[in-house]
């Protein structure tokens, strides 16, 4: 039953020079790099190694992110030979898990999120909507606070602890009004152009599943988990179909760890900057564990 998952951060996880050091010692990753730019019609050197206002902008964030990655994950693979036996991402990291296990081509997920970032910063006005974390709070008294008022829903299940909410800006400030008088002290407000992951960006959606459509699509090599059912998808077929939803559905991040934890993972490496992921699954089960590949000298290590 042990088996190998690779798991992938989503947006928020970014920070200037990640990939630095990859691109440094790898002449595989300075030629993906250059294909992302070419792709992306930018320097994707310069976004994610230097200091500027573009990284955090999610129309540019979104192929900076999944660029450096996937050039980890190749990395990865080439030194230690380790493969996973299934992949899953939070949010955008699903593309990254969904090329991992064989569904992309590099140059077509690169692209894809290219024109997903673009499709989000761009679909509301700007003020129009935003996100918040409630921490420490009972899930049941989220889904009940959200649920009694208008244009406003759950974002993400991240862990136990961890629910992100998301809507229009004056009704996430009522959700944050009455759960701060239900007795939740720590709500974060996220600092994003949009109410991601929210039925306002189902129009997006529909604008992402024509992009989907001009790609080709590969039989999966293993499965991966999506976002939106918190389930395997063993079928290619099902993935258009999917990521056009995943842009406006809930992220079921907690309950697809659980999945893949009763399925038999016990070993996660997480690929990307940071360790978000890495404090999820200690929330969600102590037992597992988890390899962060961030920096050139983790794969030696």
């Amino acid at each position: 039953m042990n088996k190998i998952a690779f798991i992938y951060p989503g947006q928020g996880s970014q920070k200037p020079g990640m990939g630095k050091d990859f691109f440094d010692n790898s002449q595989m990753v300075r030629e993906l790099y250059e294909e992302a730019s070419q792709i992306c019609g930018l320097d994707m050197k310069k976004l994610c190694f230097e200091e500027n206002e573009q990284l955090n902008n999610t129309a540019y964030t979104q192929c900076a992110l999944v660029t450096t990655c996937l050039a980890m994950t190749k990395v990865y693979l080439e030194k230690t030979g380790i493969t996973p036996d299934i992949t899953a991402g939070l949010s955008l990291g699903e593309y990254c898990a969904i090329e991992a296990a064989g569904g992309f081509s590099f140059p077509d997920a690169v692209g894809l999120v290219r024109e997903r970032g673009k499709l989000m910063e761009y679909a509301l006005p700007k003020g129009f909507g935003t996100m918040a974390a409630v921490l420490g709070a009972q899930t049941k008294l989220i889904e009940a606070v959200v649920g009694a008022i208008k244009d406003v829903s759950i974002a993400n299940y991240n862990c136990p602890g961890q629910i992100v909410i998301t809507g229009k800006k004056a009704a996430v400030e009522q959700a944050i009004k009455l759960l701060k008088d239900q007795g939740v002290k720590r709500i974060m407000p996220l600092n994003v152009s949009g109410p991601f992951h929210s039925p306002f960006l189902k129009e997006a959606g529909e604008k992402l599943k024509i992009e989907l459509e001009k790609i080709r699509l590969y039989d999966l090599k293993i499965p991966y988990v999506t976002n939106v059912t918190a389930n395997q998808v063993l079928d290619i077929k099902e993935t258009a179909t999917l990521l056009t939803q995943q842009i406006s559905a809930p992220v079921l991040w907690e309950q697809s760890m659980r999945n893949m934890i009763a399925e038999g993972v016990d070993l996660f490496v997480e690929i990307g900057p940071g360790k978000t992921l890495n404090s999820f699954l200690r929330k969600i089960n102590k037992e597992v564990q988890v390899i962060n590949i961030s920096k050139w000298e983790d794969i030696h290590e």
